[in-house]
């Protein structure tokens, strides 16, 4: 039996972590079998500078957790050597982050998420991931309103133009 300094212990990081991802907007799980330190250095180091917590914990916590907080779906994919990146802010970044090792480490992993409340699966994982950046999105949208404003812009430079034209001739006779 635990001892009782031991259970409070395991209760304390099952409460902190219920907390992260119940204060999230998004999280993704992965198994992280085969990743090589280097590898394993620089994908903290990207998940850290995209604002994302990258822990590894114990299954049977991060299962606790996700009961906590409702995601009692995910407990079906702790298996094996499990970690949980967390997102306070941006929907995508782990997504982003995790599908580029993924793709770059055979062994390395998707294995769920949660995003809006919901358990989401590795498909829908990835699908996520494969959303161009908030700021390309914009990009896009202001080009597309942009287009017709050009447009009739060019359109009442060569009436003015035509106009001046116009009454440039006369003169000239």
């Amino acid at each position: 039996m635990a001892s009782k300094a031991i259970l409070e212990q395991k209760q304390q990081a099952v409460a902190e972590l219920a907390e992260k991802i119940k204060n999230s907007v998004a999280g993704v799980l992965v198994n992280y079998q085969g990743i090589t330190v280097e590898d394993d250095t620089a994908m903290r180091k990207a998940l850290r500078e995209s604002g994302v917590k990258y822990m590894v914990v114990k299954n049977t916590l991060t299962g606790r957790a996700c009961d906590m907080v409702g995601y009692s779906e995910m407990k079906q994919y702790l298996n094996g050597m499990t970690a949980i990146a967390i997102s306070e802010n941006d929907a995508v970044a782990p997504a982003k982050v995790l599908k580029k090792y993924a793709e770059k480490v055979e062994s390395f992993k998707i294995l769920a998420g949660y995003l809006d409340g919901a358990v989401i699966d590795e498909k829908t994982v990835i699908e996520l991931a494969d959303i161009p950046s908030k700021e390309t999105l914009i990009a896009k949208f202001l080009g597309s309103i942009q287009s017709p404003l050009y447009g009739l812009a060019y359109a009442l430079q060569a009436i003015i133009n035509k106009q001046g034209e116009e009454e440039a001739a006369p003169a000239a006779e």
